[in-house]
C-alpha cells in the first residue's frame, strides 16, 4: 500500500511512500469507511493543482504520509486526481462494503473517508480537514446506484468530466457576459483537453465569436485536424492575430511572457483575459505588458456553486450533462488511452506530464492493483 507524493518546492521531484492500510482499517471510527482506489486519470490539469496548491488549497485535501516515523512531511504534497474507488471497510451503515465511488482521490492505494449527507447517488466526505474546501471537490457519486451505470465508461468519465465541466462553465460565463463585447476568442494552449472542450461548446453556439487557437509547433497539426478553430497560430506568431478586432483571451497556459506579448499586441482591443490553467507552469511569472484591470482568475467550482444556486443541483446537472456527453463522444474519436500500471508507472510518466511532452491526443489512466 502506498501514496504518491511530490516535492512542493520542486514539482518534478516525486516519491512513493508506503502506507499501512491494515492499521487504518483497524482504527476505523463509527461513520468512517476506507476505499481502495481502483483507477484514476492523470493530465496537465493535475500539475495545475500542484502549482496552485497553496493559493487554492489543493494541498489540504490529502495530507502526505511521513516516509518514516518522526519525519516532517510538510515539504511534500499529494496531488488530487479524479477516479474510481471501492469501499473495502465500513463502519457506516449507509455506505456498505462494495459501494463504488467516483470523485476526488489521492494517487494512493486507499483513502479513509467520513461520509455524510448520504443519498442514493451521492455523498459528501465530511472529514474535518476538508470542511472549508470547495464543496464540488468533497462530493462523490455512488455509481452503482446510477441508472444504466457501466464500468466500460469509467475511463472516459474520469479523464474528461473534470476537464469538460470547466469547459462548460467557461462557455456559460462567456455567454452570460455577452462575450465581453469581443468578436474573437483567443485560446492559449489550444491543444489541452479543457481548451478543446471549450472549443466544442463555442462551435455549437451560433452566437459565439470566432475562435483562434494558439499552440506549440509540435501540436499544430493535431489542433488543425480538429476543425474547431477559425485560425491557428504558434506562440511565436502572436503578431499574426488581428489586433483590430475586440478580443477575449482564455489562457490555459499560464505563461506570463506569452500573455504580456499578447496583451501588448492587442492593446485596447484586449477586452478580457480569463486565466484558467497552467500548462506552461514553469513560465508562470508576471509578464511585462499584462493588463491586470482586465484580467480575472476563473475557478470552475465557484461557477458550479453559483449555477446550482441559480438553477438548483438538478437543473445544473440537466443543462451540463448533454454537453458533457456530446463533448466526450467527440473527444473519444481522437483520444488514445495510455494505461499505466500502478504508482511506479505514474512516477515514470510524471516528469513527462510536467514538461508537457505527453502527446496532445493521449489520455493517461493509472490502474492500481487492489489489495486489502
Amino acid at each position: 500500500m502506498a501514496q504518491f507524493q511530490i516535492n512542493k518546492g520542486r514539482f518534478t521531484s516525486s516519491r512513493i511512500v508506503a502506507t499501512d492500510t491494515a492499521a487504518e482499517i483497524e482504527s476505523l471510527q463509527d461513520g468512517d469507511v476506507v476505499v481502495a482506489i481502483d483507477r484514476f486519470a492523470f493530465t496537465a490539469n493535475n500539475v495545475t493543482y500542484a502549482v496552485a496548491g497553496d493559493q487554492l488549497g489543493y494541498w489540504q485535501f490529502f495530507p502526505p504520509v511521513p516516509a518514516e516515523a518522526g519525519e516532517d512531511a510538510s515539504g511534500w504534497g499529494v496531488i488530487p486526481v479524479w477516479g474510481f474507488a471501492d469501499v473495502v471497510a465500513s463502519r457506516n451503515e449507509a455506505v456498505p462494503v462494495g459501494d463504488r465511488l467516483f470523485g476526488y482521490f489521492p494517487p494512493a492505494s486507499t483513502l479513509r473517508m467520513t461520509p455524510v449527507r448520504v443519498g442514493d447517488t451521492r455523498l459528501i466526505d465530511g472529514s474535518p480537514h476538508r470542511a472549508k474546501l470547495p464543496p464540488a471537490y468533497n462530493s462523490y457519486s455512488r455509481v452503482n446506484n446510477e441508472p444504466g451505470y457501466t464500468s466500460s465508461f469509467d475511463d472516459q468519465r474520469m479523464l474528461l468530466w473534470p476537464l469538460h465541466i470547466t469547459s462548460y462553465c467557461l462557455w456559460d460565463m462567456l455567454q452570460e457576459q455577452d462575450w465581453f463585447g469581443a468578436e474573437q476568442i483567443v485560446i492559449l494552449s489550444a491543444s489541452s483537453k479543457t481548451s478543446i472542450g471549450l472549443a466544442y461548446a463555442l462551435a455549437s453556439d451560433d452566437s459565439a465569436p470566432d475562435v483562434i487557437a494558439v499552440t506549440s509547433p509540435r501540436n499544430m497539426n493535431f489542433v488543425e485536424s480538429l476543425g474547431l478553430y477559425a485560425h491557428s497560430h504558434t506562440y511565436d506568431e502572436l503578431a499574426a492575430i488581428d489586433a483590430r478586432v475586440p478580443t477575449v483571451i482564455v489562457d490555459m497556459s499560464g505563461s506570463g511572457k506569452v500573455l504580456g506579448q499578447l496583451h501588448t499586441h492587442l492593446a485596447d482591443n484586449m477586452k478580457q483575459c480569463i486565466n484558467v490553467g497552467l500548462t506552461h507552469w514553469d513560465e508562470a511569472v508576471p509578464g511585462q505588458g499584462i493588463i491586470k484591470s482586465r484580467s480575472q482568475r476563473f475557478f470552475a467550482p465557484s461557477h458550479v456553486q453559483k449555477r446550482i444556486k441559480d438553477w438548483g443541483a438538478d437543473g445544473f446537472a440537466t443543462r451540463s450533462s448533454a454537453f458533457l456527453r456530446d463533448s466526450a463522444e467527440k473527444s473519444w474519436k481522437w483520444m488514445r488511452l495510455a494505461t499505466i500500471d500502478g504508482l511506479d508507472g505514474l512516477a515514470e510518466v510524471y516528469p513527462k506530464v510536467c514538461e508537457g511532452s505527453v502527446a496532445a491526443d493521449e489520455g493517461i489512466i493509472v490502474v492500481l492493483e487492489q489489495q486489502t
